[in-house]
């Protein structure tokens, strides 16, 4: 599966952004893990993921050509 990986703010410094090529990952959770072991950084680091510009709350099923935004908290102003 490819996806397109956007990070803002801390996170971009280390991730970036990128298209992975990822085998064996079909959902949020999966994915979590899978950047968590590629980005020890991001371990014990608040984050949120949007997927296709949609925030998500719960475990999603991803799907080819996804795009995900990796984001650090944030507050409104």
């Amino acid at each position: 599966m490819k996806l397109e990986i956007i990070s803002f703010g801390k996170i971009s410094e280390f991730i970036g952004h990128q298209q992975v090529e990822i085998s064996n990952v079909t959902d949020t959770d999966q994915l979590k893990s899978y950047l968590e072991t590629s980005f020890p950084e991001l371990v014990g680091m608040k984050y949120k993921l949007a997927v296709n510009q949609n925030m998500i709350q719960s475990n999603q099923s991803l799907k080819n050509e996804d795009k995900v935004a990796i984001m650090p908290p944030f507050s409104g102003g």
